[in-house]
């Protein structure tokens, strides 16, 4: 979660993953444009105009998550009487009914309508609207919405290469929040690239929901970047143990790919990987750790494993500790399983 980033007077805060981040710097660039523009009114008499605006660009990767955001909606409006509270992200999509009643929330703007946020708070602000919800199936939703990801605080920029997911793992509840898997072409990607280093960064991190699932061939993407760009340092976002490749892992023995991997896993018991529609098992997991550091010696190695997965004995849990225990890797975060309707 990233600190209160002010643009104007609109300010948005950011949950979850790397996503998420990229979208809110693309959230921040059309407020910004809405005021410059002159849609979202700077007119001095206006006081309904000169209200603040906060935006939370929510995560629902857990339950937990979507009740942080809850508590963050009421703390902003205790001390922001006269703020406009605007939720969108994740959380919106999926938890919707979470923020509706809220008397604290302004607007509840799902991913399916992220894109048009600046006409709806405009709208807003304006009365020319007071519907509160704007959601639709995200299944219908195809555009991809490029151009965020920069941090003016860091000399890295995010640049989401895909979005959404086929895959429906039972434990995951993202398809249905960021709806069917797309991808950036190749091309566009590279412009984008080099417009970013023409900014003054240094880093960027590909990322998306699934890049492993990259249409146009992640390790295409990765050479064409090395070859046509002169960005200083690229970085990859997370990855199954299936999708690491002897040509992807091939591809950092050039320097300005970081040695820096993580690794999806969830579980290293095959009968747990089966129950979460994982499409590898417990060797799959052991070989791609073993090929990182034989192929990329030196690499750091970061995984996400779930704990108390619905059906999960503690004979599996105690199988995946010893399997882990004799891997190697670097550093593992642990999700404790968290249930959700559905």
């Amino acid at each position: 979660m990233s600190d209160l980033l002010d643009t104007s007077r609109v300010q948005v805060k950011t949950y979850g993953c790397k996503v998420n981040t990229y979208d809110s710097g693309l959230l921040e660039k059309k407020l910004a444009g809405f005021y410059a523009s002159g849609v979202i009114a700077e007119d001095a008499a206006s006081i309904t105009n000169k209200r603040p605006i906060f935006v939370l660009n929510t995560c629902a990767v857990t339950r937990d998550a979507t009740q942080e955001a809850v508590r963050e909606v009421k703390r902003l409006r205790a001390k922001n009487t006269e703020g406009v509270i605007v939720v969108t992200g994740c959380a919106a999509q999926v938890d919707t009914e979470s923020f509706t009643d809220m008397i604290e929330a302004d607007l509840i703007v799902a991913n399916s309508h992220k894109a048009h946020i600046g006409s709806i708070i405009a709208d807003f602000l304006a009365g020319r609207s007071d519907t509160k919800v704007f959601k639709s199936n995200i299944f219908k939703k195809d555009d991809f919405e490029p151009g965020g990801g920069e941090e003016s605080q860091h000399s890295r920029s995010f640049l989401k290469i895909q979005d959404g997911c086929n895959s429906f793992c039972t434990f995951c509840v993202i398809p249905f929040a960021r709806g069917k898997s797309r991808s950036l072409p190749i091309d566009e990607l590279v412009a984008r690239v080099n417009k970013i280093e023409a900014q003054g960064f240094r880093e960027v991190v590909l990322t998306g929901v699934h890049i492993g699932d990259y249409e146009f061939g992640l390790e295409n993407l990765i050479e064409t970047l090395l070859e046509k760009t002169t960005m200083p340092r690229f970085r990859l976002g997370s990855l199954e143990p299936i999708e690491l490749s002897d040509r992807l892992l091939s591809l950092f023995a050039n320097d300005r790919l970081c040695r820096h991997f993580h690794m999806s896993i969830q579980s290293a018991t095959t009968s747990v990987l089966h129950g979460m529609k994982r499409k590898y098992g417990s060797e799959e997991v052991a070989t791609a750790l073993r090929a990182i550091f034989e192929q990329v010696p030196g690499s750091f190695v970061g995984m996400d494993v779930i704990a108390g997965f619905p059906g999960e004995t503690e004979e599996d849990f105690q199988d995946t500790f010893l399997r882990l225990s004799d891997l190697p890797w670097s550093r593992i975060h642990v999700f404790p399983y968290s249930e959700r309707p559905g």
